[in-house]
């Protein structure tokens, strides 16, 4: 487990911009089984979560915000601290091998779609962004009505 005083600026950044900590294996389930989307941020105390996964789920979700494609649900976890709701919240990423950073999209409680380390890691925090709120928009938009 990491210090918790030098890991709550890493969770601050992610809660100011709409994101709900959950801490144990119940608050993943009961985050985890409400209808709708959910997008999920497995956090992490590494340079690419730094660099690149937070600033770039920052931008994209200003985006979505922007673009009326937020998901029902934004919750995160931190891998390296609360490892039980991490594993927990990991029981829903069917056939996808843990890394962290990671960002999950389910709908109805199924993953709909990944992004691994690998893709974060890679790339800078504009195209993390560019595919997180890729993402967003596919599965997440909802068309405004006409008056």
């Amino acid at each position: 487990m990491y210090d918790p005083v030098m890991v709550q600026p890493m969770r601050d950044e992610v809660t100011e911009i709409g994101f709900k900590e959950v801490y144990t294996p119940e608050e993943v389930n009961n985050e985890l089984s409400k209808s709708g989307t959910t997008l999920v941020f497995v956090n992490s105390v590494c340079g690419c979560a730094a660099g690149k996964a937070r600033p770039g789920l920052s931008g994209a979700i200003k985006w979505a915000k922007d673009n009326n494609s937020l998901p029902d649900n934004l919750i995160t976890v931190f891998a390296g601290m609360e490892k039980d709701a991490v594993n927990e919240a990991r029981k829903y990423f069917t056939g996808i091998v843990p890394s962290s950073p990671q960002v999950a999209l389910l709908k109805n409680g199924e993953l709909v779609h990944m992004i691994q380390r690998m893709d974060i890691e890679n790339n800078d925090a504009i195209t993390v962004a560019n595919r997180i709120a890729g993402v967003l928009q596919q599965y997440c938009s909802r068309k405004e009505e006409a008056n």
